[in-house]
């Protein structure tokens, strides 16, 4: 893997955490390609909640990033309620979009970022690639009770790097995750408003939810700085909302 100049994949990296990431990481000298659903400047289109969209996304990126990607990070993700009364249809429309989207989609970018690690030369430090993967406190404290398909697609999420960081490492590919709370986005000022802010910020220790760019933080250090010996860790940002 390359020591100067990495080539980056980030998804949903339009707006949130998403283009915070993508900020930092170009700040960096990385050179870095963006997935929205629309195309623009750096920004691949892909609809993840087609099949076979992370599989063209892949492809797309691999052309701009002159045929190789060192660092893949899997941030994008839908927040969308379901209420357990809905209509079966809707029910089960909300789930399958929920878990193609959020964690298949990833699924199909990491098996690609795997297979091409394989094919590759390591680095000095014997790396071939990496992986961040953007989850959610949901993860492990669970979510509202609109929310069970969102809990479980980013729980899938944590235990999906966990087994890439087991499975893989031998082979030079390493994989984090990162666990955020609420975090000042267009989802969650949307979600604060609904439920109440100032009930569920009395929740959060530090008094706050996290910027964009806290996150952002963390993403660029596991993809350019952290230790392989990490593998496989998950860091929280959730302002001790959730402590474990």
């Amino acid at each position: 893997m390359p020591e100067s100049q990495p080539h980056i994949l980030v998804t949903g990296a339009t707006r949130g955490i998403g283009a915070a990431i993508l900020k930092s990481l170009t700040e960096r000298g990385a050179k870095v390609v963006g997935h929205g659903t629309r195309a623009a400047p750096g920004i691949l289109a892909a609809d993840l909640s087609q099949a076979g969209a992370g599989d063209r996304l892949w492809d797309a990126a691999l052309e701009v990033l002159d045929g190789r990607i060192d660092v893949l990070i899997n941030n994008a993700g839908v927040f969308e309620a379901i209420a357990v009364d809905a209509p079966d249809a809707d029910w089960q429309a909300s789930w399958a979009r929920t878990m193609q989207i959020n964690l298949q989609g990833s699924a199909d970018l990491c098996r690609r970022m795997l297979l091409q690690a394989q094919g590759r030369d390591a680095d000095a430090s014997g790396l071939r690639g990496r992986i961040v993967n953007v989850a959610s406190r949901a993860a492990y404290r669970g979510d509202s009770p609109a929310h069970w398909h969102y809990a479980a697609s980013k729980a899938g999420m944590v235990a999906m790097t966990k087994s890439i960081a087991r499975g893989y490492a031998g082979q030079g590919l390493i994989a984090f995750a990162i666990c955020p709370g609420y975090v000042m986005t267009g989802m969650a000022e949307d979600y604060l408003a609904s439920r109440g802010g100032d009930k569920l910020l009395a929740d959060i220790p530090l008094g706050r939810v996290a910027q964009p760019d806290e996150v952002a933080s963390v993403a660029t250090y596991l993809a350019l700085d952290a230790p392989a010996s990490m593998t496989g860790a998950v860091l929280d940002v959730n302002g001790a909302s959730f402590v474990r």
